[in-house]
């Protein structure tokens, strides 16, 4: 049993699976927060040039 546990401990096989888990699960994490904060400023964008095309629209009539 001593020897099992041993063993157990030693191995590093799935060493490098938990370690690009981590690192995916980091990039998601950081991507996700970069689209939440973009998107205020995506929606600034949107409501500025919709209130343009109204205006451009109105006058054009």
């Amino acid at each position: 049993m001593k020897t099992l546990l041993y063993n157990f401990l030693q191995d590093e096989q799935g060493q490098d699976l938990i370690e690009y888990t981590l690192l995916l699960a980091f990039v998601c994490l950081a991507s996700a927060a970069l689209f939440i904060s973009a998107g205020g400023s995506v929606a600034g964008i949107w409501t500025a040039t919709n209130s343009r095309l109204s205006v451009a629209n109105t006058s054009a009539s």
